[in-house]
């Protein structure tokens, strides 16, 4: 079906006269005519009868016609839904417990009149969610290139904010007790990362920091979920792992876990976002400088070699 002819048999209904609504859609009033026309034909029934005042909806017109509004009312939405600067601003996210989301909510919460898209494109490889913002799928990802020269001409990355990394340890093992940790205390002990994905940016990262503090950095087995690597970290007296200050995680009050922050460097992971190089989604800008107002980091900071310094507005 038509939906322009629909739109048209609509605008006629409302207005009565066809010439109004062929004003009101910028075309003729004879393609008015021959849209309504083939409309008719291909329900087979008459929708209007001509009066000398326009045109009136016939009995079959009026059973039909509040359908019809449904059927603009929807393709308007789903025209909406994907059209920059008129549809919600659609970021992706590493998850949706992750540090990038928590910030974008509390963005949201400040500023509930944004219409904010927060997606989960679930790929590990930076360059799929390079081509989903050229596609213009998304508006923006957090992600990171690790070399910046390999991105197309039209996208740019620019640094978001840093993450601070804290140890996360059950309550048997030797570290519990510690109010801080610097690098050199987890020499030695098993920092499980389960699942970390070839070609990542976070594969880099482990690597870059392992080789740089001499770390034991485990990434063997599958990642079965938060759930389960949370039931390990409380039932082990010599598994940890690393997590972001600011990512949310939940567990039973008997696990009794504890997130200890890293100093002397503070161990930062770098969050970036990748955006179209021209015309961003209007969104974009109040989000960005809602990363700048973060508090910053210590002055003693660790960030891989590939990051994007703070404060840089491209790569």
């Amino acid at each position: 079906m038509d939906t322009e002819a629909v739109r048209s048999f609509v605008r006629a209904a409302e207005l009565g006269q066809l010439q109004h609504a062929a004003d009101e859609l910028g075309v003729t009033q004879q393609a008015v005519s021959k849209r309504i026309a083939t409309l008719e034909r291909e329900l087979d029934v008459r929708l209007f009868t001509r009066t000398a005042r326009g045109v009136e909806l016939t009995l079959d017109g009026q059973a039909f016609l509040p359908h019809a509004r449904n059927i603009v009312m929807g393709v308007d939405r789903a025209v909406t839904a994907i059209r920059p600067g008129s549809r919600a601003l659609r970021i992706d996210v590493l998850g949706l417990r992750s540090a990038q989301a928590v910030i974008l909510h509390d963005y949201w919460r400040a500023h509930p009149e944004t219409d904010l898209d927060v997606v989960t494109l679930r790929v590990n490889d930076p360059r799929t969610a390079v081509a989903a913002v050229q596609a213009g799928d998304i508006d923006a990802s957090f992600r990171s290139v690790t070399d910046p020269a390999t991105l197309p001409r039209d996208v740019r990355i620019i640094h978001a904010f840093d993450s601070p990394l804290e140890l996360l340890v059950g309550p048997r093992h030797p570290l519990a007790a510690a109010r801080t940790l610097t690098p050199a205390h987890l020499r030695k002990h098993r920092i499980w990362v389960p699942g970390i994905a070839p070609r990542s940016e976070w594969a880099d990262f482990y690597d870059q920091l392992a080789t740089g503090f001499d770390l034991r950095i485990d990434a063997a087995g599958p990642h079965f979920g938060d759930e389960v690597l949370l039931d390990v970290l409380a039932e082990s007296a010599d598994v940890a792992t690393l997590v972001g200050s600011r990512d949310r995680y939940i567990w039973p009050t008997n696990h009794d876990l504890r997130r200890i922050p890293i100093v002397n460097p503070t161990l930062a992971y770098p969050l970036s976002l990748i955006l179209p190089r021209a015309n961003p989604h209007p969104g974009l800008r109040a989000i960005i400088d809602h990363f700048g107002s973060l508090a910053p980091l210590a002055e003693t900071v660790w960030r891989p070699s590939w990051a994007t310094a703070p404060g840089s507005g491209d790569a």
